[in-house]
């Protein structure tokens, strides 16, 4: 008998909740996002041993200025953060770095070029 009459509460509860949240859906001002320009090369990256490569193409009319941050393992390697290096549209480039030991990990950062 417990079960019965909590689900009927539940039950007319959900049944009056939604039309409410149908109602202020409805009547709400469309937002309609600013259209963005695409933006970010796409990039591969590749570790050899103590050695990263990574080719970053840019497909779009925006240039997009890259940067390689490499990570080492092991605490006394000194990590590095890359230069930054414009890829304008449709142009491949190619950023290298390194550790003395192994790598932990390497990734790319992206920034508009003003």
């Amino acid at each position: 008998m417990r079960f019965s009459r909590r689900l009927a509460s539940t039950t007319a509860a959900v049944a009056l909740v939604l039309p409410l949240s149908y109602e202020a859906a409805a009547h709400a001002p469309a937002q309609v996002p600013a259209a963005e320009e695409p933006f970010g090369a796409e990039c591969r990256i590749r570790v050899t041993g103590s050695e990263v490569t990574a080719f970053c193409h840019n497909p779009y009319p925006r240039t997009d200025r890259v940067r390689l941050h490499v990570e080492c393992a092991r605490w006394w390697d000194l990590d590095a953060d890359g230069s930054a290096v414009r890829a304008a549209p449709a142009q491949t480039v190619r950023l290298t770095g390194r550790c003395w030991k192994e790598v932990e990990s390497a990734w790319i950062s992206h920034r508009p070029d003003r």
